[in-house]
């Protein structure tokens, strides 16, 4: 088996990749390193242990079709055949060959499931759902599967103040992040499964503006950032005094507004 493996830039350079979460594309990269000759991984699960991924991540990757799950628990990497050409005397065939009759090849060499019925959803890889031509068959409760793509819907109601703790934050730091969009709403969603509040929400934005407002951090002071996978730690740090320049100032004040006045 070929030892060293690529990415292509027209995947990971793509708007629909760099939109996901951090997390989402760190975990494509491990189970891209782990993927065998065909793109196949008989271990996701492991791999999210491993790095600390999390089951929205795994989600938002099947979700946006960025790889394909089966009812064995193995997953295969849509673009695998885009990523990687392995020479003939380098190549071993994936062990994996029923999953593999599954699958198609489109114009782009990109893998596409036929109508053979193997597909799972990504919900922490229990929830199975088929994929035909043209949409989901759903095999368990049509409850189940809406609960997992709210994490990417923005007019699914889960009762997630999401607008409310992006507005705060937008007002925080005079930017203008949209509550509706997947990148936002998947930190959030994430951090309210494990039981954090609104006021946690509140409590991370003002701990982190009073920390990073006004120096080379200030970038940072984003919904991926603030609210991944270190928000219990951000959430539970003494709060940070630090003595306001002039420079700070003149970075806070809204000149235009001033200006116009």
């Amino acid at each position: 088996m070929a030892e060293r493996r690529m990415f292509a830039k027209t995947i990971i350079d793509s708007d629909a990749f760099l939109d996901m979460p951090m997390s989402a594309r760190l975990l494509y990269y491990d189970l891209g390193m782990r993927a065998d000759d065909d793109g196949f991984v008989n271990s996701p699960k492991k791999i999210m242990k491993m790095i600390g991924a999390s089951s929205d991540d795994i989600n938002v990757l099947i979700l946006r079709k960025f790889i394909i799950p089966f009812d064995s628990g193995v997953v295969v990497i849509k673009h695998w055949k885009i990523h990687n050409y392995i020479q003939k005397d380098r190549y071993k065939e994936t062990n994996y060959k029923q999953e593999k009759s599954m699958l198609l090849l489109d114009e782009n060499k990109a893998y596409m499931s036929s109508d053979t019925p193997c597909i799972q959803s990504g919900h922490a890889m229990d929830t199975q759902v088929s994929i035909g031509k043209e949409s989901l068959e759903l095999v368990k409760s049509k409850e189940s599967v809406e609960e997992e793509i709210e994490v990417i819907s923005p007019d699914k109601q889960d009762n997630i103040p999401y607008a409310e703790i992006v507005n705060y934050l937008n007002q925080k730091i005079g930017a203008n992040y949209k509550s509706t969009s997947a990148k936002t709403r998947t930190p959030i969603h994430a951090r309210f499964n494990e039981g954090y509040t609104l006021d946690d929400f509140k409590v991370v934005i003002d701990k982190k503006f009073n920390e990073w407002y006004g120096t080379d951090m200030a970038k940072y002071l984003r919904p991926e950032t603030l609210f991944g996978t270190k928000f219990e730690g951000y959430l539970n740090q003494p709060t940070v005094q630090r003595n306001v320049t002039t420079k700070d100032l003149a970075k806070m004040i809204d000149w235009e507004d001033y200006l116009n006045d």
